[in-house]
């Protein structure tokens, strides 16, 4: 490698000499796309430019990949997509102003509990190949096919079952109002 054991310490000081004028060069000529891009993420300018900090923070860090890539740009969009990623992953605390605070809202677990009955009633009224079907289909998320392997049938065959079981779960007295809760 270029510019190994020379005195100093941290990342840039082992890189090839001018590593940090061409890395500064670089953020300097990118900044304002990055921040146009990081807008189009974000929809705030301040959060935009938080996050084209970020991003030119991380690619400094790994300048030597960033630079060697066949695409340095795009690796650098790569890195501030993730870092937009990273920051909805954070817990956020919501400032709240004014003078005085909301009084806390609690949730009253009654109307789930009741819709949840209901959907159990309703799913209890269909045969047991179509009851099984959405609960394969739309409770544990199974594709088709999937469903199909679990139920030893073919796909047309869960296709069928679960449109004829949608329809009658459409027009359940349990469900009054035509949509499932689920």
């Amino acid at each position: 490698m270029d510019g190994e054991g020379t005195a100093g310490s941290g990342a840039a000081s082992r890189e090839a000499p001018g590593t940090e004028a061409e890395f500064r060069e670089f953020a300097v000529g990118r900044w304002p796309a990055l921040v146009r891009f990081a807008y189009g993420l974000t929809g705030d300018v301040g959060h935009a430019e938080d996050l084209a900090q970020i991003t030119l923070s991380k690619a400094y860090a790994s300048w030597g990949r960033v630079r060697r890539a066949d695409d340095p740009d795009a690796y650098v969009r790569r890195i501030l997509i993730n870092a937009h990623h990273t920051r909805f992953r954070k817990r956020r605390v919501r400032e709240m102003t004014g003078p005085h605070l909301p009084e806390p809202v609690t949730a009253d677990g009654t109307d789930a509990l009741d819709q949840r009955s209901d959907l159990i009633a309703a799913l209890m009224e269909l045969p047991p190949k179509q009851r099984a079907v959405v609960m394969l289909r739309y409770w544990d998320g199974l594709t088709e096919t999937q469903a199909a392997a679990v139920l030893g049938c073919s796909v047309g065959n869960v296709k069928s079952q679960a449109s004829r079981a949608l329809a009658k779960l459409r027009t359940s007295p349990q469900l009054q109002d035509g949509s499932l809760p689920c």
